[in-house]
């Protein structure tokens, strides 16, 4: 009966037949062994055995089975019939075996050889299995306890590829079920003189080992400082999604997620622009590697973005006249550097710029934590007008920014939001409604209320004062029955205490006809007469479509920084119509004392007040700019700030101008003893 050889499947010995030369030690693979046998010829009988099977590995999962032969040999064994990896143990066997047995036992000196032989391999192979599992079990109870503690690596998992078959044990590293005890042999043992390598940290229940790049990163060298801008919206520029927004550190464009497909890798891959600055989480990262960056000299760029003071610093911004130097190499002063004219919002950088210099609250919006524990209601939007004024103020105030200048492109954003679109980024607005609107606002978001609860805002500019009212007849009426009527309850006068928030200052009216030589006079008017509204004694007349009144006003409490708005601005049912004329005002020593009471003057110390911002409107009312004239108080100069101009200007000048508002400082005690010196 022929038997078919199975391609690649090496033959064994038949009936009758030598057995072939055992394999070289070096032959480690079945392929090989088989490639050393000799051909099989024709007629040739198989064994009935599994080619490539050993008594401890079991079968090789590579090797092919052949079919019984019907004439197999008694004495072929597996032992006999393993092809390759024979060891000098396995041919003593095999010729103990094979040797002829005489009468009388004459084979009896081979005989015990053998059996000494295999006793002593076989005590090897049970203290061989002994040491390889008494191994097994220190490595796994060491996992379990380094499972169990905290913080500590977890044991790398034995990779089945790694496992090396031993020379002499018969067994295969890729067998699937070993039938005898596995040696794993190390592919590297560790040097006693050589570092141990690090540890793989677990971070949330996964390996997540520090990359090695995040140090030294390649890319950092193509950061282009000179067009990072961080004042505008943190949108992505394609999705216009605010979500896991990055910037791109090479062109200073905001760009969506970093995971593939993210509008952020792509742009990586497109134009090779590597380093992105997550503006929420402030880390930096690489791709599309997609890897975090460490490097201490990016902390300049996180610092623009969100500066940060100390309590120290704030304290000494009125101490010290130092000039920094932007990124571009131009100087400026912390506090006096331009807002940008986005297109008509110069009415609101002005009011900006004056309240960012009134120390009080720009010491508390400076620190983030005075306002960050204020809780709101869900879904209420006017927080976000206290977040982003605070961020404002902290952007003019950095001494280490990269431009001499600051967008308030997201102040005016909230603003427009806030407001429900009354004040308008594309439109003129006027100066004093929005310092009014603004100022209420703030005082509501920081959880302020009208009676009760005070914040910051009503601290330092709220005042109070007395209110006189009394009702006048109707000028048509005979003058017997006005003499009646103001005997009546109602036409008595009343008084109300009310507070305030600043005080407005009435112009008189100005001429209409020009003068002899064909020009208009300028008319100009001292601060104290106008301020002759509020001595308590003079009296103006308030008209209504239906009934008038008379109204005196005297103070009675006030604030540390008051806030004069002078009424330029005329309003009628046609057009609005300007005052062009100019107040004179002494830039300091101001004393308000005959404005009060006489009951309040003895609880008021101090009642000298100092001009520190002086807000200037020019041209014609619906197309006309706002400057401001800001006091620095570190170097006790003046400047003048119109859009991205900063210039220096005399104190004469200020007076010369048309003021629109004023902020007005009080002194303290010690202030007031070193003007006395």
């Amino acid at each position: 009966m022929r038997h078919r050889r199975e391609v690649g499947a090496p033959h064994c010995a038949g009936a009758g037949e030598a057995l072939p030369a055992p394999a070289a030690p070096h032959m480690r693979s079945i392929e090989e062994a088989a490639a050393a046998a000799p051909p099989v010829g024709r007629g040739r009988a198989f064994c009935a055995c599994a080619v490539g099977t050993d008594a401890r590995s079991g079968p090789a999962p590579s090797a092919p089975r052949l079919r019984p032969a019907a004439s197999a040999p008694a004495h072929c064994g597996p032992r006999a019939c393993a092809v390759g990896g024979m060891s000098s143990r396995g041919k003593r066997e095999r010729e103990a075996r094979a040797a002829p047995r005489g009468p009388g036992g004459g084979g009896s000196s081979s005989s015990s050889s053998s059996s000494s032989s295999r006793g002593s391999s076989r005590s090897r192979r049970e203290g061989e299995a002994e040491r390889s599992r008494g191994r097994r079990e220190a490595e796994r109870d060491r996992g379990r306890r380094e499972a169990a503690e905290p913080g500590l690596a977890l044991p790398l998992p034995v990779d089945p590829a790694r496992i090396k078959r031993e020379p002499g044990t018969g067994s295969w590293g890729g067998s699937a079920t070993p039938a005898g005890p596995v040696r794993v042999k190390r592919e590297r043992e560790p040097d006693g003189d050589s570092d141990p390598e690090p540890e793989p940290t677990v971070r949330y229940g996964r390996f997540d080992p520090e990359d090695q790049r995040s140090r030294h990163c390649p890319y950092l060298d193509t950061i282009n400082k000179s067009v990072l801008d961080f004042d505008f919206e943190k949108l992505c520029s394609i999705s216009l999604s605010h979500i896991n927004v990055y910037a791109c550190l090479v062109c200073g464009k905001y760009f969506q997620g970093r995971g593939l497909k993210s509008h952020a890798y792509i742009h990586s891959v497109q134009f090779s622009h590597h380093v992105f600055l997550n503006l929420h989480t402030l880390k930096f990262y690489c791709l599309p590697d997609n890897y975090e960056i460490i490097d201490s000299s990016l902390e300049d760029i996180t610092y623009v973005l969100k500066p940060t003071f100390t309590a120290q610093q704030i304290t000494n911004l009125d101490k010290q006249a130092k000039l920094s130097r932007a990124y571009d190499g131009t100087t400026y002063l912390p506090g006096i550097v331009g807002l940008n004219n986005i297109k008509a919002n110069d009415y609101a950088n002005a009011v900006l710029q004056a309240l960012s210099n009134v120390p009080p609250l720009r010491n508390y919006f400076l620190e983030e934590e005075n306002y960050k524990s204020i809780q709101r209601p869900p879904g209420d939007i006017m927080f976000l007008l206290v977040q982003r004024f605070g961020e404002l103020m902290r952007k003019l105030w950095n001494p280490r920014n990269f431009k001499a200048h600051v967008s308030p492109h997201e102040m005016l954003q909230a603003v427009v939001l806030c407001s429900k679109k009354n004040f308008q980024i594309t439109k003129q607005g006027d100066g004093v409604d929005f310092l009014s609107w603004f100022l209420n606002a703030l005082h509501s978001a920081l959880g302020g209320t009208k009676k009760k609860k005070k914040t910051i805002v009503t601290d330092v500019f709220q005042g109070s004062m007395r209110i006189f009212t009394k009702k006048l007849p109707h000028p048509d009426l005979p003058a017997e029955e006005k003499a009646q009527l103001l005997q009546n309850t109602e036409y008595q006068e009343m008084m109300v205490e009310s507070t305030f928030m600043y005080l407005t200052l009435d112009l008189p009216t100005a001429p209409l006809y020009k003068d002899e030589k064909e020009q208009l006079i300028i008319p100009q008017v001292p601060l104290f007469s106008i301020l002759a509204k509020f001595n308590g004694a003079t009296e103006k007349e308030y008209k209504t479509y239906k009934e008038n009144f008379l109204k005196r006003f005297q103070l009675t409490k006030l604030p540390p920084y008051l806030i004069f708005c002078i009424k330029r601005f005329t309003k009628n049912n046609f057009f609005v119509e300007k005052n062009p004329t100019i107040v004179n005002f002494p830039i300091t020593n101001v004393d308000l004392r005959e404005y009060l009471s006489e009951e309040v003057q003895a609880a008021h110390t101090n009642t000298t007040y100092d001009l520190i911002a002086n807000i200037v409107h020019d041209g014609k009312p619906s197309e006309g700019s706002y400057r401001i004239h800001v006091l620095h108080h570190g170097t006790g100069k003046w400047y003048e700030l119109q859009d991205l101009q900063v210039t220096d200007i005399l104190p004469q000048m200020i007076t010369l101008s048309e003021a629109y508002i004023q902020i007005w400082k009080r002194r303290e005690e010690d202030e007031t003893n070193q003007q006395g010196a």
